[in-house]
């Protein structure tokens, strides 16, 4: 994706452009190392250079000038889909959460669910969780109701409050199960690690949030400036 014409209105500045890796012009540097894992052992993203990459204008993915509005297209689906995944480890990380609260003894005869702040932690997660779900439905039917362009709101809203219950989740289960919730005999360590990108990638937290504010500002005439 780059921008092609500069002069044109602020969202129709970028095309989207199919680059063979074959082509002379790029080259690739590195897969990127995340959470220490190296780039050659875990999926990544790779940092790659263009240099004088030449390829024919059948190579634009649709109309030049479309680059914004084909990822906007992606995106608000792409969110959803995020959404309905992140529902799903939730509801794995809190059944192991509760199976290690009824199981794991501290004493015999007292499994960690016998602690109140342990009980809180379940009791938080499942409203948390059923919220999300719920949140994430409503989104779901005014897309197939309404359309894309106005569910925003609500795609926004699952965006951030999904993410954010998803993470408390997998950390109460991490904690339920103390030292081994931080190795790979549990998923939960492989969760938190993979996961934590939920609140960046596809807008951080902040840009939806400032996003959701704005919209509900304006009904009550309010202009906030970006």
């Amino acid at each position: 994706m780059a921008v092609t014409n500069p002069k044109a209105p602020r969202h129709e500045r970028a095309s989207q452009i199919i680059v063979p890796l074959s082509n002379p012009g790029f080259k690739f540097v590195r897969n990127i190392s995340m959470g220490g894992h190296t780039g050659e052992d875990y999926s990544s993203h790779a940092e790659v250079v263009y240099e004088n990459c030449r390829v024919p204008r059948t190579n634009l993915l649709g109309p030049e000038g479309a680059g914004f509005l084909i990822a906007q297209e992606r995106l608000g689906p792409g969110r959803i889909h995020h959404c309905m995944r992140w529902v799903g480890i939730c509801e794995r990380s809190f059944e192991l959460m509760c199976h290690q609260a009824a199981t794991r003894e501290l004493q015999p005869g007292k499994p960690l669910g016998t602690r109140q702040i342990v009980q809180a932690w379940i009791a938080e997660s499942r409203a948390e969780i059923n919220a999300a779900r719920l949140m994430v439905l409503e989104a779901a039917w005014k897309i197939d109701h309404e359309g894309l362009y106005n569910a925003r709101q609500e795609i926004s809203c699952i965006k951030f409050y999904v993410a954010g219950v998803m993470l408390r989740v997998i950390d109460r289960a991490i904690q339920v199960h103390g030292a081994l919730g931080l190795t790979d005999d549990t998923p939960l360590a492989t969760f938190l690690h993979n996961e934590r990108g939920a609140r960046i990638y596809d807008g951080a937290d902040e840009v939806h949030k400032m996003v959701v504010a704005k919209r509900e500002l304006k009904r009550h005439g309010i202009k906030v400036s970006s």
